[in-house]
């Protein structure tokens, strides 16, 4: 059963949200969508998942009554089940039906917090790369000393050839030109120094070939870990691996400096004082490196928008992921990277359907 009739295929404010994706899931999701909605009035939504928990949780909030779609299902993607088990048992799961909702023209795009190798792995099967791609790659936003910076991959490879790396750089400059608009944006690739002869074979090959390559930006060359959040560059790329790690470095920094801050402002009368002061500032630096604004990490080189919210994250963060998915998709972000892979730097070709579900 569905709250309302099943919401068009042409309109591209619909968004599908794995609605038991998540820590906090369904009620995190539920609470999201109702922040996005009064950011952008004008979105609607399929949620996917158990009928019975969330159309009441639906229902306690007037500002969906109009806008939301149920489409039932009991079945989850637990957040250690490996991909591989996930494409094959998890067909009528709701992160794989919410993916379904793209890749059937009912939705513009996916939004889930749920298990980030099981996502990947659907929603590459289901909605296909891009022709000229092998593999798609999590980009996100951080912030860094000179504004923002893109950074990919962050997860989904852990492990890339040189042209892997080629890829992203190319995704990376294009996604930085659409959301962050920068015409020409620097892209550097992630190493253990900036001399020519440092870095595997894999990186100092894709540094090579970028070289050689058109790309939508200017090559600046190897950087290094310090680099990413001074802001040296507008793109910095690198394998899963260690992009992952570099990012929950840098999170995991953030809260041991924003812990060392509450000790300092509580050992002393003087100190309490001196915070009171300093209130203000101190509630716009919370805000400026805040996670949950950045939250939400686009899977570029897929067929579809296919959003990753952190599973951890609370509303506000939810409904920023949403807002990142809204976002891409009115600025036409996948019909720009196809043109600009396919026309501008001959990845043109076509990508075979797949065949069948996996045995």
């Amino acid at each position: 059963m569905t709250m309302t009739a099943p919401l068009k295929a042409v309109n591209s404010s619909v968004l599908a949200l794995d609605a038991m994706g998540g820590d906090h899931a369904p009620a995190i999701v539920i609470d999201g969508a109702v922040l996005a909605r009064e950011r952008y009035p004008e979105i609607k939504y399929i949620f996917v998942g158990d009928e019975a928990i969330i159309a009441p949780m639906i229902a306690a909030h007037p500002s969906l009554k109009d806008c939301s779609e149920v489409r039932h299902t009991t079945e989850i993607i637990s957040p250690d089940m490996k991909p591989s088990l996930a494409l094959r048992q998890g067909r009528k799961s709701s992160m794989r039906l919410a993916i379904n909702a793209v890749a059937e023209g009912h939705a513009s795009s996916v939004v889930s917090a749920g298990n980030t190798g099981a996502l990947m792995a659907m929603a590459k099967f289901v909605l296909r790369t891009l022709p000229g791609i092998d593999r798609p790659a999590i980009a996100s936003v951080i912030p860094t000393q000179s504004g923002e910076t893109v950074m990919l991959d962050l997860g989904a490879n852990i492990e890339c050839d040189a042209e892997n790396l080629v890829q992203f750089a190319l995704m990376g400059a294009i996604f930085c030109r659409t959301v962050l608009g920068r015409s020409e944006p620097s892209i550097g690739l992630l190493n253990i120094g900036t001399e020519e002869l440092k870095g595997h074979d894999e990186i100092r090959i894709a540094a090579s070939i970028l070289r050689e390559r058109p790309i939508p930006g200017r090559l600046f060359g190897f950087i290094e870990g310090n680099d990413i959040t001074a802001g040296t560059v507008d793109v910095v790329v690198t394998d899963g691996f260690s992009g992952n790690i570099a990012l929950k470095s840098i999170e995991g920094t953030s809260h041991l400096f924003s812990h060392f801050l509450r000790q300092a402002f509580a050992s002393s009368l003087l100190a309490k004082l001196g915070y009171l002061l300093s209130r203000g500032a101190l509630n716009r630096l919370k805000k400026r490196v805040d996670p949950r604004r950045y939250n939400g990490a686009m899977f570029l080189g897929l067929q579809g928008v296919c959003v990753k919210s952190h599973g951890g994250t609370d509303a506000e963060g939810f409904a920023n992921a949403i807002g990142v998915a809204h976002d891409l998709v009115a600025r036409g972000f996948k019909e720009r990277i196809a043109e600009e892979l396919a026309v501008q730097y001959g990845l043109g070709g076509s990508t075979p359907e797949p065949e069948g579900e996996p045995l």
